[in-house]
């Protein structure tokens, strides 16, 4: 699982993605589009609408009154998405103002319920509808006589750019926010200076300035949308990539919004977060530099200003710094940054700083593969001393997850977990609780406690969140959800049940776009999946491309994987080269699993040389390993290769007693492939200890004979389920020997027959069944 300290939105200065009152100078105008709102508010509380169409246009209302300003033809389609009826009654409306005179938007405006006075209704002075009439209400009262009658021209232009008459052609909005610009609501008297000062500050945020491509203008931005829409992509970024506008869209957004208002500090730092999802380090450390500049320009930042507020932004700054460079692997210019926040922190003697900076000390002393055990242990102890229970936590993760590398006992990591899960729902801190189900999955089946495993991802995905739900978010699609859903599709792949597999991974395509930050844990997935699906069907050539791609994703699964084809290619030299140049470089960086996996691979190459006294050395360590480190799963695998080494070697009495203590764990929690090999190499111990003779010759121990068909008959059952004719073709082969040899001639010349049809299928001699597992 990657570190649960990669997440970079930690900022409490951007927390709620709040834009500060002054940064644009805006003032609220009645536009011809909050018109069309007030028209579908009215109709709200007039007419006659169904329970579930009401219930739509009811979460419609704010995003309308808070959004930019949609066109009509825009606005309209939006509304008849919820309720076509009411869609028509705005048409009607606009229309009956648009194409009468002056008195008739008079008239609308009258006809307005009044929120005083409207108990029964929505529009009731303390509900959003009520407050939103209330304020339009107020800025049409305050417009003199020539600022309604400009506002009544622009409505006919809004609706007219929607309905154009063949002699006139449709008016850019644009224009139209121009000639409205001296509509300002805190004013009623239209002076010269007044139209200066209004243009000026207000001209630049039409949407028009904010797009440079041909899609129509929506009209001005208000302090309260700019607002919204920063909070909103915020909000998703983090917790719904999937429904935040595309990198590009908001990047040319925001670039545009920049152009006008270059000290917009909250701007720059969601350009940070959009340059994060696409791995832009030069933009990215552009706009992180300016968020801070900006900060301290304006003076928002935090607590205080002055002397304590600048150098808080100060070394806040050089923290980002720092973990934005972590997330780009540049460890020494991280290390640097860390420096300079400990050292202002210092100064400032600001012990909340200095425990985020700690945090990423032994994150980054990790990243560069060094043991940080005593470091994080330190960080644990002082976070909890100055009560930050969410830096504790993270803290006691980081070390159950260096545990479980260093061979910890699963008992001691799950107790320091649920003393974690007791702080979280304490505090409520769901987003931990996520990471530490998702970290658990991760660890149960490290120890190869596969239905344990499924029963944590699956509580994970069944939990309800603690966060808000708001943007219509459903699910968080963090990095946890995304692990989860990884691990349940390798999982259902172990048993076969690849209908379910494509599902998950269709689910994660959707969920997490190939753009978003955690779409490399999926695309590894599939990946891995596709290539040991073509492994288990002999087709190796289809699984050879595959390996340059897992390569660009994991450099160690690349090169593991591309050991395995050329075995299985017969090209063992290059094979062997590549596992000991793999072996020497999990020693470096502590990777267990596969150093066992390569231990097992290795002695793999020795069999087809009839090596099994070279390999034996091999096994009995690869199986020490695995049983100092708990690796159930792996030491089930490997005892698997000892009892065939032994069964080679000769003792086939042992390799049975052997196999036997093998033989629960991989029933219970293997993978399907497992359980045939391990069913088929106890067939044939069986035979080797009956006395089973291929030519007839000695009488074989009848009863061992019987106990090894019905094990040829299970691993026949798990070799179908993957569709391994390879294996199938050997396991057919002795069944039609044990059943000639109980006179069973009907079921011999079956298997006889399955035998002839899949070795016709493959085209390849069958290696000798003595040198496979």
């Amino acid at each position: 699982m990657a570190s649960v300290h990669e997440s970079l939105y930690f900022n409490p200065m951007m927390t709620n993605g709040v834009v500060h009152a002054n940064v644009f100078g805006i003032k609220d105008w009645v536009t011809p589009y909050k018109i069309s709102v007030l028209a579908l508010l009215y109709e709200m509380t007039a007419a006659k609408i169904s329970l579930l169409e009401r219930r739509r246009l009811n979460k419609l209302i704010l995003p309308l009154q808070q959004g930019p300003d949609l066109s009509l033809g825009q606005f309209l389609k939006t509304v008849e998405e919820c309720c076509p009826q009411t869609a028509y009654a705005i048409k009607l409306r606009l229309h009956e103002m648009a194409e009468g005179e002056l008195k008739d938007m008079e008239y609308f405006f009258s006809t307005l319920p009044t929120p005083f006075t409207a108990f029964d209704s929505e529009a009731y002075k303390t509900s959003v509808v009520g407050l939103f009439m209330r304020h339009m209400l107020l800025a049409y009262n305050k417009l003199s006589f020539s600022q309604v009658y400009k506002l009544y021209k622009s409505l006919q232009e809004y609706y007219h750019s929607h309905y154009s008459k063949p002699s006139e052609g449709p008016v850019s909005l644009s224009v139209l926010a121009a000639d409205d610009s001296d509509m300002d609501l805190t004013s009623t008297e239209d002076t010269v200076g007044d139209r200066m000062e209004s243009k000026e500050l207000d001209t630049p945020l039409h949407l028009s300035e904010l797009r440079i491509d041909n899609t129509p203008s929506k009209g001005p931005l208000s302090q309260k949308q700019a607002e919204y829409f920063l909070a909103r992509q915020a909000y998703l970024m983090k917790n719904d990539e999937n429904k935040a506008l595309k990198p590009a869209e908001l990047q040319e957004e925001l670039n545009n919004m920049l152009k006008f208002n270059p000290d917009f500090a909250e701007a720059h730092y969601l350009n940070y977060l959009n340059s994060m999802r696409v791995q832009d380090i030069f933009l990215s450390t552009h706009s992180l530099l300016h968020y801070f500049d900006r900060l301290i320009l304006s003076g928002n930042d935090g607590k205080s200003n002055g002397d304590e507020g600048y150098g808080r932004s100060l070394r806040y700054a050089a923290l980002n710094l720092a973990s934005l460079h972590c997330r780009f692997g540049h460890y020494q210019q991280a290390d640097l940054a860390l420096q300079e926040a400990i050292r202002i922190a210092q100064e400032s003697n600001d012990h909340v700083c200095l425990q985020h900076c700690l945090s990423w000390v032994y994150t980054l002393e990790q990243m560069k593969g060094f043991d940080s055990t005593v470091l994080t242990e330190d960080s644990v102890k002082m976070a909890a001393h100055f009560c930050l229970p969410y830096l504790a936590s993270l803290g006691i993760q980081s070390l159950v997850q260096q545990g479980a590398t260093q061979g910890k006992t699963a008992h001691k990591l799950m107790d320091a977990l649920k003393d974690t899960d007791i702080l979280h729902w304490k505090h409520s801190l769901s987003e931990l609780i996520e990471i530490s189900l998702a970290q658990t999955t991760s660890i149960w089946r490290m120890y190869g406690k596969s239905t344990m495993a499924l029963q944590q991802a699956q509580l994970l995905l069944n939990m309800s969140s603690l966060e808000p739900v708001n943007f219509g978010v459903q699910q968080n699609n963090t990095e946890a959800f995304a692990v989860a859903l990884c691990h349940l599709a390798e999982l259902h792949a172990e048993q076969g049940l690849y209908g379910a597999v494509s599902e998950i991974l269709q689910h994660l395509k959707e969920q997490f776009p190939p753009h978003t930050q955690h779409a490399k844990l999926w695309m590894l997935c599939d990946l891995k999946i596709q290539f040991d699906r073509h492994m288990n069907k002999g087709k190796y050539l289809l699984a050879e491309p595959l390996v340059a791609a897992i390569s660009a994703l994991n450099k160690t699964e690349g090169l593991y994987r591309k050991a395995q084809v050329l075995k299985a290619l017969n090209r063992s030299t290059e094979a062997h080269n590549i596992l000991q140049q793999l072996q020497v470089h999990c020693e470096k960086t502590k990777c267990t699993e596969i150093i066992i996996r390569a231990m097992l691979s290795t002695a793999e190459l020795h069999w087809e040389s009839s090596g099994f006294s070279t390999a034996l050395p091999l096994v009995l360590q690869a199986l020490a390993l695995a049983r100092e480190h708990h690796l159930q799963a792996l030491a089930s695998e490997t005892i698997l290769h000892l009892a065939f080494t032994q069964l080679m070697l000769g003792v086939p009495e042992q390799a049975l007693c052997v196999l036997h203590e093998a033989m629960e764990p991989i029933l219970a929690h293997g993978a399907v492939l497992d359980k045939g090999r391990a069913m088929l190499l106890a067939a044939r111990c069986q035979m080797a200890v009956a006395g089973f003779k291929p030519n007839g010759q000695g009488q074989p121990d009848l009863h061992l004979i019987r106990l090894a068909v019905v094990s040829l008959n299970e691993a026949a059952a798990c070799f179908s389920k993957l569709n391994c004719k390879q294996r199938l073709r050997d396991v057919h082969y002795l069944q039609a020997q044990l059943h000639r040899s109980l006179g069973q001639t009907l079921q011999s010349n079956k298997s006889s027959m399955l035998f002839r049809l899949l070795d016709q299928e493959l085209q390849s001699p069958a290696p000798p069944v003595s040198m496979r597992l």
